[in-house]
């Protein structure tokens, strides 16, 4: 049973200025996870800026503890555990990386062809990468890393808009009853409109006597691509088709 003196121990001075320290430490992180998060929030996302707050400073209190061994229990873990080895941090940050790894996990859906939720979950992956640098004292680093992580996620998109690239967009087709389409004519129908098949993309499926064909479709040449309010006019009056379904293939 512990004594009373045990117990005060825990408001000792030396006791407070930890937890204070460790307070600090765990006010800063959740500050950057907000910055770090406030994009998403920006944008809708599901995980937003608490999320990426709490991530932050979970992730921050979880790696701090680990450098003040000799203050926990008050400094009475020795008398009432025995010697201890000093614990190894490398080992918190190997836990925190895994658990935010499932956390991550979870945001990343995939709907047909297209797959969403990847940026935030990298993004979420570095809010936790944020509040180690916090917990372990490199400030300077953490800053640097929230500045990069925002800047990344609200400037980079502007920024792809601006080089070359090749969008793609996910198709799905289903044709009408008794209808066998040809995947030569409905490549030629493709690029004649500015866009070619992505190789292994093609999936079929038959069901209820109709045919139904999924695929990725990749810009090859931007003058002549229709953006997807043309492309569906088009695909409403392609022969054969029965019903359709398009849209940006997001990942």
């Amino acid at each position: 049973m512990p004594t009373s003196e045990q117990l005060m121990s825990y408001w000792s001075a030396s006791e407070i200025s930890v937890n204070l320290l460790v307070f600090l430490h765990i006010v800063g992180a959740l500050l950057m996870g907000l910055s770090a998060g406030y994009e998403r929030t920006y944008h809708g996302r599901a995980a937003g800026m608490r999320t990426y707050g709490l991530v932050c400073m979970a992730s921050c209190a979880l790696t701090i503890f680990a450098g003040f061994p000799q203050y926990w229990y008050a400094g009475q873990h020795a008398a009432w555990f025995g010697s201890h080895l000093p614990p190894d941090p490398t080992r918190v940050v190997q836990g925190i990386v895994t658990g935010i790894g499932f956390l991550g996990a979870g945001m990343i859906m995939k709907d047909g062809l297209s797959i969403s939720g990847l940026t935030s979950a990298a993004s979420l992956w570095a809010s936790s990468a944020i509040g180690v640098l916090m917990g372990v004292g490199f400030y300077a680093a953490a800053i640097l890393l929230t500045l990069l992580s925002a800047s990344l996620m609200m400037w980079a998109a502007r920024l792809e808009r601006m080089l070359p690239q090749r969008p793609a967009i996910a198709l799905s087709l289903t044709f009408k009853s008794g209808v066998e389409p040809d995947r030569a004519a409905l490549e030629a129908v493709t690029r004649e409109r500015g866009y070619q098949i992505a190789g292994g993309s093609f999936t079929v499926r038959f069901d209820a006597g109709k045919h139904c064909w999924r695929f990725v479709a990749v810009e090859f040449d931007r003058k002549r691509a229709l953006p997807l309010t043309r492309l569906a006019n088009d695909l409403a009056h392609l022969e054969g088709v029965e019903a359709f379904e398009i849209g940006h293939a997001r990942n």
